[in-house]
């Protein structure tokens, strides 16, 4: 019987499942350092999960953190009674208020875990108007994350409504805990010393990205059922995956748990047609069946089973909305893909399969990404948007080749693993 800190491993009640969480999220995920500030948003469900994070947090030498909280019901309010002319205004002063904290030197934590399906009800002409106000609203903050600016990091809790979405048949106690032991197994809590587990699997991940990094493909052709895309890979690209260090210089893991290797596609050179392979959840609405055919970097068709109206709202965002500013590899075989389950949640599902992201680009993702202005980042085809949405494209069945700078097509992956 293996045995951390004196507990064993197997007899872990939930409490110390959720404080080894909180251990992780602030020692692997954000890597916080002394005297630095913390700003986290949660659903009110997630207190529990805030509190322990919170008390790791000051362990660790945190000089403040404040905690931004949010709650379905009054979402739901909102959509139900506001006046129509408010659905295109959001807190901008609050979003300027994170920028302000971030450029001042603080950590940003988001903890996941809403109710997928919670907008599906509601207007997608008000949804749309409210997403694309946020986006706009949000941008000087954003900026700032999807730089890597600062050190962040998101991870999850099991709230009730996200359990009962993906155990429907379960009663909603039984639900929840099925939902706390997923997020725990891939997390690494369950390890015997979990710090150790994410040292190890981040030395895995950033073999693959030396590796492709060493091939220097000009683009990936990703094939399978509905599927024949070719994604140009942007001049000067780096391959990321793991943890990182951020233009701060603080190390983290930006996502809890993570098992891909990324990169950026260049904006222009996006060309054939990709289907979906797992739903998307976008802010409340589940998207499902995504098919999109590309011309030029540029999406030019677009269907979807469910949500097809608010994916059409989300590609006039604006003009980068519809191109591409990421690309990620995950073996069909990880351990997200090998539970067998659906998360309706982008942090866990885009970690079970190969995946594409609309929107905005990564500055990291770049050969000296971080001494690059946006204007040089842009010349060499780095999207720019108010968005940045992944979905999944990947599967056992999806066949990947890197395309040299000579036309020559390598093996990059066959049926969803690593060739």
């Amino acid at each position: 019987m293996t045995k951390h800190s004196g507990i064993p491993t197997d007899t872990l009640s939930h409490e110390e499942r959720l404080d080894r969480l909180g251990q992780v999220a602030v020692h692997v995920g954000l890597g916080l350092r002394p005297g630095q500030e913390l700003v986290m948003t949660a659903s009110i469900d997630a207190l529990p999960l805030v509190r322990r994070i919170t008390e790791h947090a000051y362990k660790a030498g945190a000089s403040l953190v404040t905690t931004l909280f949010s709650d379905e019901e009054a979402t739901l309010a909102r959509f139900r009674h506001a006046p129509d002319d408010s659905f295109d205004s959001a807190s901008a002063w609050l979003y300027e208020g994170m920028a302000h904290a971030f450029k001042a030197g603080a950590a940003r934590l988001a903890i996941s875990g809403e109710n997928p399906s919670l907008l599906a009800n509601e207007d997608p002409e008000k949804v749309s108007r409210a997403n694309r106000a946020r986006s706009k609203a949000y941008m000087p903050a954003l900026s700032l994350i999807a730089g890597f600016d600062i050190n962040w990091t998101i991870v999850s809790h099991a709230s009730p409504s996200w359990a009962k979405a993906m155990f429907p048949d379960d009663p909603e106690d039984i639900a929840v805990a099925k939902l706390w032991h997923a997020i725990f197994a891939a997390s690494r809590v369950d390890t015997p010393d979990p710090v150790a587990a994410w040292d190890a699997h981040n030395a895995e991940l950033h073999a693959s990205t030396a590796r492709l990094n060493g091939k220097r493909y000009s683009a990936l052709r990703f094939r399978g059922p509905g599927t024949d895309l070719t994604v140009g890979l942007a001049d000067e690209h780096e391959w990321a995956g793991g943890a990182s260090i951020a233009k701060n210089g603080i190390v983290c893991n930006a996502n809890i748990p993570t098992e891909e290797v990324f990169t950026t596609p260049h904006k222009d050179r996006v060309d054939g047609y990709v289907a979906s392979t797992k739903p998307l959840s976008y802010q409340g609405t589940l998207i499902q069946d995504i098919a999109v055919r590309f011309e030029g970097g540029r999406i030019v068709e677009a269907t979807a089973r469910t949500g097809a109206d608010v994916l059409g709202k989300v590609l006039e965002t604006d003009e980068g909305a519809r191109r591409l500013g990421e690309v990620a590899l995950v073996p069909h075989s990880s351990p997200i893909s090998k539970s067998g389950l659906l998360f309706y949640n982008t942090l866990y599902d885009e970690n079970a399969a190969s995946h594409i992201a609309l929107g905005q680009s990564y500055s990291k993702c770049f050969i000296n990404g971080a001494t690059l202005t946006p204007d040089e980042l842009a010349a060499r085809g780095a999207n720019s948007s108010l968005i940045h949405i992944d979905w999944m494209i990947g599967s056992g069945e999806v066949d990947v080749d890197g395309i040299t700078a000579s036309g020559e097509a390598e093996p990059v992956m066959r049926k969803g693993e690593w060739a």
